[in-house]
């Protein structure tokens, strides 16, 4: 998949989680409508009074999560920012999205504001087939957390026949294929040498 592949899925599924945090630090979520996903951003938009306009504004921060009828999951988080030429933007969003017109009816609509998303880090997943699949399709801190079999590994095996999907295979040390781990940490528990650790 690539990054507008994963944006081109969120607006084919519209109604998405949106995340932020609220003014004492604690998590917030709500169910969102991607108006549009072009040019490696999705675009939204929500009401002047809400609290989640205010805490776009003052974090500039949000994370979304969507999943399509067929078990396919986009995860991201980044950089928000508040549109300028609102009335445009907002008039563009109903022409493509014209169900809107039942909520905001008229002039009403301006009291939306528009919003672009920009991610910094997306990551796919497709949990319908025989075997989960999971990739960091963009990553701009190029970090992420990975379990990873070390020097100590014995080969007993033992970590193999706990993983779930069948993603550790035979080898001096033993590894694991990072495409198809789900991050469980069911390796690491099990594993009788502590071999097995989180690596960023």
């Amino acid at each position: 998949m690539t990054s507008q592949e994963c944006l081109d899925l969120l607006r084919g599924v519209k109604d998405v989680a949106f995340a932020t945090v609220d003014e004492q630090g604690r998590p917030q979520n709500r169910i969102v409508d991607v108006m549009i996903a072009e040019e490696g951003s999705i675009y939204f938009c929500t009401a002047r009074g809400k609290d989640f306009y205010h805490q776009l504004l003052a974090t500039g921060r949000a994370a979304v999560t969507g999943m399509d009828a067929a078990y396919r999951m986009v995860r991201l988080d980044g950089r928000v920012t508040r549109l300028g030429e609102q009335r445009a933007w907002i008039d563009r969003i109903f022409a493509e999205n014209p169900p809107m017109e039942t909520t905001y009816p008229g002039e009403s609509r301006y009291i939306l504001e528009p919003f672009r998303l920009e991610p910094d880090r997306i990551e796919f997943f497709d949990i319908g087939g025989e075997h989960p699949l999971r990739e960091v399709v963009l990553d701009r801190d190029r970090e992420t957390s990975l379990f990873v079999i070390g020097d100590g590994c014995i080969g007993c095996g033992t970590c193999a026949a706990a993983c779930p999907h069948g993603c550790i295979a035979e080898g001096t040390p033993f590894a694991i294929d990072q495409s198809l781990c789900l991050r469980c940490g069911l390796c690491s528990e099990s594993c009788p040498v502590q071999a097995i650790g989180r690596r960023r």
